[in-house]
């Protein structure tokens, strides 16, 4: 398949096509090939106008998306993306590894995507509100508990969910779990807004685990994390309590730098500036009391070639955000760990660089397995909805973290399982595991149900 109009897409068609060919499952099954040009399509793309009304009285019109990709496991289960680079290719591309990230969960839901080309930064509440209805007007038709069940992503929060949500119902006269990260008081679940980040560092604590034998964790480790929306707060969090150093944060304008440590008085303050849509730029100017002396602000550049010496670097903001030569400067730092807590963060050169390091104990994990936190407790959410039940933050975060440990585990072993080679080090290859591990589960319905023969 080549889709040179669809780049994003392709990529990651072409990461999970190549670690299937690379390792013996299509020797010891052929017939598991037969599943790739239908996996490959979305079962439905709905494409769709939204227009709407601004403060000033004036009519503005933007493309909206759902991709339906894959139903074979559940509903179709992915977020939306309110951000002005959204198109197909994004939002295909985001689909495609929804897929196999939902069924590396264990939970029973499909793969889907969708979003708009609407940019939230610099408008008002009304404005985002206005937007919201006139976005849901249009989706409100394909959408529903057991049929695609979306949540927020990139520009979609819980406020913008509880716009979204109540514009479901009124328009639908139905109350029921057809978005998760709602609000805990109407059907939300509690460890939601912190799901992403901190399974990603469950993932790691896991991979440092079994890569040591048991003889280390996350204290004393220096972490660099890119980012610094939802899944970069709460990972930050989540390494500062574990015992590591949070050495990074950082966002489309530049990279805040602290080789003492970030503390979680700044990434507090982070947070609420962030729902403002604050730069760090602006944060640190505002808050200086808390940033001052501690921490250096670098414009127009990504944490990776500036944090030094390294031992983990978790990749949290967008796609494609480290490149070949901040691979190449991450494992020249000493960094042995990499997880990617956003979609397909590393360029297919980075990816080059750490899986052929591994015989130098570098070991890479793909957002596909490393962030699938984020979904899982959107399925533990949708399973408490069905049961007009609540958890206790307790209860979903060792759910959380079950989940996390047996993906690794899933992983670790499929890798083991299909490859042709190990690496010196003895360390499997977690990309060629998380993909061949999703693929199969979904290859197998899709034979169960005649989606493919």
């Amino acid at each position: 398949m080549v889709l040179p109009h669809e780049p994003e897409f392709q990529q990651a068609y072409n990461e999970l096509v190549s670690a299937l060919e690379e390792s013996t499952l299509f020797q010891e099954h052929p017939h598991y090939k037969k599943v790739i040009p239908v996996v490959s399509v979305p079962e439905r793309i709905i494409q769709f106008r939204v227009s709407w009304e601004n403060d000033k009285g004036e009519i503005e019109v933007n493309n909206g998306f759902r991709v339906q990709f894959n139903s074979a496991l559940g509903p179709y289960k992915g977020g939306l993306r309110f951000h002005p680079t959204v198109n197909l290719s994004v939002l295909k591309f985001l689909g495609f590894e929804q897929i196999f990230k939902n069924a590396l969960t264990g939970l029973s839901m499909g793969g889907g995507k969708g979003g708009c080309d609407f940019n939230p930064k610099g408008r008002s509440d009304a404005e985002i509100r206005r937007f919201c209805v006139a976005f849901m007007r249009q989706l409100a038709r394909y959408i529903g508990a057991d049929r695609d069940v979306p949540a927020g992503d990139i520009g979609v929060g819980g406020r913008e969910v509880g716009y979204l949500f109540g514009a479901y119902k009124q328009m639908q006269n139905n109350w029921s779990g057809v978005l998760t990260g709602k609000g805990l008081s109407w059907g939300g679940s509690l460890i939601r807004p912190e799901a992403t980040g901190y399974g990603t560092v469950y993932y790691v604590e896991k991979m440092i685990e079994k890569a040591t034998g048991g003889k280390e964790t996350f204290k004393g480790k220096r972490v660099a994390i890119s980012g610094s929306g939802n899944v970069a707060q709460y990972a930050a969090l989540k390494v500062i309590e574990l015992g590591g150093t949070v050495v990074s944060l950082s966002d489309s304008k530049g990279a805040l730098i602290s080789q003492s440590g970030i503390v979680p008085e700044q990434v507090e303050a982070i947070a609420a500036a962030k729902l403002k849509f604050k730069s760090l730029e602006e944060i640190c100017k505002e808050s200086a009391s808390i940033f001052s002396g501690k921490t250096e602000y670098i414009a127009g550049v990504r944490p990776w070639t500036k944090v030094g010496q390294v031992d983990v670097a978790l990749p949290c903001a967008t796609q494609n955000e480290v490149s070949g030569d901040e691979a190449k400067a991450l494992v020249d730092a000493g960094c042995k760990y990499i997880a990617e807590g956003s979609n397909m963060g590393s360029t297919v050169e980075a990816i080059d660089v750490f899986e052929a390091n591994r015989s130098k104990n570098v070991w890479y994990a793909p957002g596909k397995a490393a962030n699938c936190g984020g979904v899982a407790v959107s399925g533990l959410e949708m399973a408490q909805n069905s049961q007009r039940v609540s958890w206790t933050s307790e209860q979903v975060d060792e759910k959380l973290k079950n989940i996390m440990y047996t993906c690794f585990e899933n992983c670790y072993n499929t890798a083991i399982k299909y490859s042709t080679e190990k690496s010196a080090s003895g360390l499997p290859s977690l990309l060629q595991g998380a993909n061949i591990a999703g693929f199969i589960k979904v290859a197998d319905a899709m034979f169960d149900q005649g989606e493919v023969f």
